[in-house]
């Protein structure tokens, strides 16, 4: 008999600290008045451009973002330095994004009824890991007393699904009897707080899933993966340049280019119909289609982008029962967005109800999971 596999668990961290659109517009339009004040002269002769002011307005109208969690509040809002501050820690200390990974896959482990002694690999899967080596997933490991293997990857705003399809192969292969897919998305650092365009997007949280061999699947709400599918294609569209060789280039290593920059039109208009295709694909391996689907577990970039994609696969605008959206409180929280969606409204689903769980970014990258709910 074929082996299946589920998803048995999530887990949810989110910081203490919150910034909302009016403190962030606050500080933004500080931060501009500051500069064009002490660059007058220059802007006057026409030989720099004044840094224009936001709103809290356009912000939601723009994204459907009304705040964010922050890891580190202190220092975001400080129109002399516009980043978090965030204190070093010792090498025999637990690390930022450890920390954060540690409270999600607790939650996420209790929640599919699940020791550390059950897990046999952990994946720490997000846009961004704080350090190259050690990998945080082996020190998360460690800190949980996981037996086995672990291992980062970055696959941008599509590393939580990438790394839940790393986890179904290994258990169908029987490479493990249980996976820990962790999203530690610790992205408040690499945002440029002093440019208008992006300085709202993003919000720090941490996720996980805990996906096993159905046969020892003993939670109360179990989904079977009934299949993954993913693609990607090169764009310079989505960056974040920072990285060691600034050390050789002689770089700034935090100049502007070094943060996350987006051409954020080219991006919406190439991605929608990529991810209403790519879905539209993968039902269709199962001769489902949209009518099928009870929900849609969406990447939580851009409330526009999640319109757009939800008319093109069902014709109308999706419901919030339908297609939850977690924008408004979390913002885009990279590749854990999509996660956040499933663990706050997967409970109503009904035995044998389809959901659709993808994400989509950087890269380009898209990557989805077809679940159906086990009575």
């Amino acid at each position: 008999m074929e082996k299946s596999v589920v998803i048995s668990g999530s887990g949810l961290f989110t910081p203490k600290h919150t910034i909302t659109n009016i403190e962030l517009v606050e500080s933004y339009n500080a931060y501009a008045d500051h500069m064009n004040s002490l660059h007058h002269a220059d802007i006057s002769a026409g030989l720099r451009e004044p840094i224009p002011h936001s709103s809290a307005d356009f912000i939601e109208k723009a994204s459907g973002i009304k705040s964010r969690y922050i890891y580190v509040k202190d220092g975001a809002l400080d129109i002399h330095r516009m980043r978090p501050n965030i204190p070093e820690r010792k090498d025999d200390e637990l690390s930022q994004q450890a920390e954060m990974a540690l409270d999600a896959a607790q939650k996420a482990l209790k929640a599919a009824n699940k020791t550390a002694k059950d897990i046999d690999a952990v994946i720490v899967a997000c846009a961004y890991t704080q350090r190259s080596y050690p990998a945080i997933a082996i020190e998360v490991q460690a800190a949980l007393g996981v037996a086995g293997f672990a291992f980062d990857m970055l696959v941008a705003c599509s590393a939580a699904t990438f790394g839940m399809h790393r986890a179904y192969e290994m258990v169908k292969a029987g490479n493990a009897r249980a996976v820990l897919v962790i999203n530690p998305e610790l992205v408040s650092p690499q945002v440029n707080y002093t440019d208008r365009d992006s300085h709202f997007i993003f919000g720090d949280v941490a996720t996980a899933v805990v996906v096993e061999d159905a046969a020892n699947a003993d939670a109360e709400h179990v989904y079977e993966i009934l299949s993954t599918h993913a693609v990607t294609s090169y764009s310079n569209n989505i960056r974040s340049n920072f990285g060691y060789l600034s050390y050789a280039t002689d770089a700034d290593p935090y100049g502007a280019d070094k943060l996350f920059h987006q051409a954020g039109r080219k991006v919406f208009k190439e991605v929608c119909p990529m991810a209403a295709e790519h879905i539209t694909t993968h039902l269709a391996r199962h001769e489902l289609d949209s009518t099928h689907v009870s929900k849609w577990f969406l990447h939580q970039a851009n409330i526009n982008m999640n319109t757009l994609i939800c008319k093109k696969l069902l014709g109308r605008m999706a419901t919030q029962e339908e297609a939850p959206i977690v924008l408004d409180e979390f913002a885009n929280t990279a590749s854990a967005g999509s996660v956040i969606a499933f663990h706050l409204h997967h409970a109503s689903m009904q035995p044998d109800d389809i959901s659709l769980l993808c994400s989509f970014g950087a890269g380009y990258s898209i990557g989805s999971l077809v679940l159906q709910k086990r009575g």
